[in-house]
C-alpha cells in the first residue's frame, strides 16, 4: 500500500501545481483591457457611443436659416418664439402667419437640415414625427431663405416664451 501512496501523491501536487498556474493566468488575462475587433458588438456599441455627440455639436446655428409662422390666434406667438430661437444663436427670418391654421407644431427641414430640424423639435418638447421634410404642403406663402420653418401649433403657442425686441 506504501508503493500505492507515491504515485497518488505525485498526481495530486500535479493536479494542484496545474490549478495554481492556470488561476494566476486567468487572474492576469481578467485584469487586461478588453481588445474590442472591428464590427464586433463591443466596438459598434463603443463607436455609436463616441459618435453620437458629434452629431448635435456640428450643426451651426448661426448658419441655419429659421422662419417661425404662427398657425394659431395667440398674438405674437412667432415674434416670440423667433426672439427665443435667435437668443439661442439660430439665425432667424421675420415671422410670419400660416396660409392655414395648424393642428400642432412642425419642423420643416430644406435638403441637408434634418439633423436641425431634429435639434430644434428636441429643443421645443416636440416629436419626432413632427419633423418633416420642406414641400409644396407647408402652410406659408413664402418660404425663401429659410432652412427651416417651425409652424407653431396650438401645443407651442400656450407655452410661448416671452422676450421682447431689442
Amino acid at each position: 500500500m506504501a508503493g500505492e501512496d507515491g504515485p497518488n501523491l505525485a498526481r495530486a501536487a500535479v493536479v494542484i501545481v496545474v490549478a495554481v498556474v492556470l488561476g494566476i493566468l486567468l487572474l492576469q488575462v481578467g485584469s487586461r483591457p478588453v481588445a474590442h475587433l472591428p464590427g464586433s458588438t463591443a466596438a459598434a456599441a463603443s463607436s455609436t457611443t463616441t459618435s453620437a455627440p458629434t452629431t448635435t455639436t456640428t450643426i451651426n446655428r448661426a448658419n441655419v436659416h429659421v422662419l417661425v409662422a404662427n398657425g394659431t390666434s395667440t398674438a405674437e406667438g412667432a415674434t416670440d418664439y423667433a426672439n427665443e430661437l435667435h437668443a439661442q444663436g439660430w439665425a432667424t427670418l421675420p415671422p410670419a402667419d400660416t396660409t392655414t391654421p395648424a393642428t400642432a407644431s412642425n419642423v420643416y427641414y430644406s435638403a441637408g437640415n434634418q439633423a436641425a430640424a431634429a435639434a430644434l423639435a428636441n429643443e421645443l418638447g416636440l416629436k419626432p414625427a413632427a419633423v418633416q421634410p420642406l414641400s409644396t404642403t407647408v402652410p406659408v406663402s413664402s418660404v425663401a431663405g429659410a432652412d427651416l420653418v417651425l409652424v407653431l401649433g396650438p401645443d407651442l403657442a400656450s407655452r410661448a416664451p416671452t422676450t421682447t425686441s431689442t
